[in-house]
């Protein structure tokens, strides 16, 4: 058997890994041009009862040691005014420690023999097992898995499922060498993340690697609101805000780059599908979620446990398959309705108190 897995994020990576560990070849076919070719993202919590398992079954529990953030799960909730509701110490824990996306993402890479990932492999079309790339190569997979991410073409031969904008969207801000050009703005973030969430809107920050701090300022907003307004200017984002504590609005204002809007999509909360012989799909492609903090995790969960299942069932592709995807639907219609909770804690009526009070109870 030979794996064909579409897109070279979390999930697919960790697919990847862990079949090499098990001996199972595999190809992994991304888009992009190289590994640096797009920006990665921001901060991850790796979670000791998902993503971290998952790294286990990698066996790059070291590697993934040396990537976590000393600090950074400390967190801070603060009102408009800049009042501090609650604040908790990273307690040195590795519940949820902290790394940076594109680090995890290249420790993945470099455990992989040289050749695994085929870059600028961008997939034009899916019939059954078949792909077609833009390049012009086709190939007909053995086993064909969609870690392709929110707008998954593998995920047109399984469903018929279509992302829908949740009503929320963030415009993120970056401000480097925090410490000593935005004294203001690193103080009230702290040495961990910040959340000042409003009736709304909201205002979210992390500190990242080298002094960085990555600010997502939140609009729970119609979708057409944002052809309405300039959000690359952080004085017409940062309008939307008057009123509250400079130091918080300074995460918009003092930005070092340009404000970048990321809208956020989501597929239907218990989305499955019917078995499909030889194809299935993990991460995005398979649960788009709201940002909840479990997205990485339950990629990288899925790429393991499909990775492990295909290894439990030598010569049984559909068993294997069956297995996987009974447990991953379960598991992400859980995660599902968890994530529907925090987005009305942190985007619906009475912000923060709702976020207090769902703190209170975990």
């Amino acid at each position: 058997m030979h794996v064909t897995i579409i897109g070279a994020g979390l999930g697919g990576l960790t697919l990847a890994r862990v079949l090499h560990v098990h001996g199972i070849p595999s190809v992994v076919h991304e888009a992009e041009e190289s590994p640096t070719s797009r920006a990665q993202g921001g901060m991850l919590d790796i979670h000791d009862y998902n993503g971290q398992h998952a790294v286990k079954a990698a066996g790059l529990m070291d590697e993934f040691r040396a990537l976590v953030l000393e600090g950074r799960q400390a967190m801070r909730i603060l009102g408009p005014d800049g009042t501090v509701l609650h604040e908790q110490a990273d307690d040195g824990s590795e519940g949820r420690p902290e790394v940076m996306r594109a680090e995890l993402r290249q420790m993945l890479l470099d455990s992989l023999p040289a050749g695994t990932v085929r870059w600028g492999h961008k997939v034009t079309s899916v019939e059954g097992r078949e792909v077609t790339f833009a390049n012009g190569t086709t190939v007909v997979a053995d086993l064909l898995v969609g870690a392709d991410g929110a707008w998954s073409r593998v995920r047109r031969v399984l469903s018929d499922a279509t992302p829908e904008y949740t009503g929320v969207a963030f415009v993120e801000t970056y401000l480097h060498n925090a410490d000593t050009r935005h004294p203001a703005a690193a103080k009230v973030v702290g040495g961990g993340s910040l959340m000042a969430p409003g009736q709304g809107k909201g205002i979210f920050a992390h500190r990242e690697r080298g002094d960085t701090l990555h600010a997502y300022i939140d609009f729970t907003k119609p979708e057409e609101w944002f052809d309405t307004i300039d959000v690359t200017d952080p004085a017409r984002v940062a309008q939307e805000f008057e009123g509250w504590a400079p130091e918080l609005t300074a995460l918009i204002t003092e930005t070092d780059t340009v404000p970048l809007l990321r809208k956020h999509y989501t597929l239907p909360t218990g989305h499955r599908w019917d078995r499909v012989p030889g194809v299935t799909l993990v991460g995005d492609a398979a649960h788009l979620m709201p940002p909840n903090g479990e997205g990485a995790n339950l990629a990288m969960v899925d790429g393991a446990e499909l990775a492990q299942a295909l290894v439990a069932h030598p010569g049984d592709v559909e068993a294997a398959l069956t297995e996987y995807e009974e447990a991953m639907f379960v598991r992400a219609a859980e995660t599902g309705a968890d994530s529907e909770e925090l987005m009305e804690s942190l985007f619906g009526e009475n912000p923060p108190e709702k976020l207090l009070e769902l703190l209170e109870q975990q």
